[in-house]
């Protein structure tokens, strides 16, 4: 089982705190473990469906203390029942992100945008709260803000992967965002460039960009390493997003990515997270999200 190449999450780096990183690899393990099982390889729907009941039983088995099957990684399991003990992960988190990788088989299409966050909000947004319950950090405001940056990360994703997500038959751009540009789920999945297309891409941007800003203050309520690992992950993405811009929005001809070059610009940008920047920008992304949502696309 593959394990090595799930590229949205921070896996244990030198910012992480080293008391935190079997924890942080474990959950790590477990996540990659369940996506590889819903996307990898040449294997029928019904048989993936059955390989994540099987993990979904391991998981209750070793949350109950009981030991797993044995069938998968000796890295996925094992690791999760050492450091469940010690830090208590919440179960439900770990249920949801299976949950949505099972959904992934037999959803390819999203109504609207409030369908497609409900996704983000067992996909992406458990990795932040499992995250977050390590650090020891639960108060309402910091949970907000966690999701506001996994759901943005995964959306993110979304629109760097139209080549990856269209020969699966999978297609994360709302219905109704499609409707409003005069487009077909087609036209997304077959990845025909189009100026309605770039127009529907800058604007699904601008909305992930909303949801990141309004979640990235939640960089100074974690204090330390962590505090700017996740400095880094918000960059990333936002990041990806000026890469997408940059090449007017052609998202569905070329998949935008990070590489070494861009390391001075991040760590830049990194250092200029100031408190109030960080916060004024959180208070304009309000107002963004606000009025998406007067004209009814959220």
């Amino acid at each position: 089982m593959s394990i090595e190449h799930y590229e949205n999450f921070p896996v244990a780096s030198w910012l992480c705190p080293p008391h935190l990183r079997p924890a942080v690899a474990a959950i790590y393990h477990f996540a990659r473990c369940a996506d590889d099982l819903a996307d990898e390889g040449q294997v029928s729907t019904e048989q993936r469906q059955q390989e994540l009941q099987a993990y979904r039983a391991d998981l209750n088995a070793v949350l109950a203390g009981r030991p797993d099957s044995g069938r998968w990684h000796t890295t996925v399991f094992a690791g999760l029942a050492r450091v469940l003990p010690q830090y208590r992960l919440p179960a439900p988190l770990l249920n949801d992100l299976i949950s949505a990788f099972e959904q992934d088989l037999v959803k390819t299409s999203y109504r609207d945008r409030t369908e497609l966050l409900d996704y983000c909000r067992r996909s992406a947004n458990p990795i932040g709260r499992l995250l977050l319950h390590l650090y020891g950090i639960g108060d309402a405001v910091a949970l907000q803000r966690s999701d506001a940056i996994c759901s943005s990360l995964q959306l993110i994703n979304f629109w760097q992967d139209f080549s990856r997500d269209g020969p699966r038959g999978r297609l994360y751009v709302p219905e109704r965002d499609l409707q409003r540009h005069g487009l077909s789920g087609d036209d997304i999945l077959a990845c025909r460039d189009s100026a309605s297309a770039r127009r529907l891409i800058a604007e699904l941007c601008d909305w992930a960009e909303a949801l990141m800003q309004q979640g990235a203050p939640l960089v100074h309520q974690i204090p330390g390493r962590a505090g700017w690992e996740l400095r880094a992950v918000v960059q990333g993405g936002l990041r990806i997003l000026a890469k997408i811009r940059a090449m007017h929005h052609a998202s569905l001809l070329h998949r935008p990515a990070i590489g070494p070059f861009d390391a001075p610009a991040l760590l830049w940008a990194c250092l200029r997270m100031g408190r109030s920047r960080t916060l004024k920008q959180a208070a304009t992304a309000d107002l963004r999200l606000s009025a998406a949502r007067t004209e009814g696309r959220l």
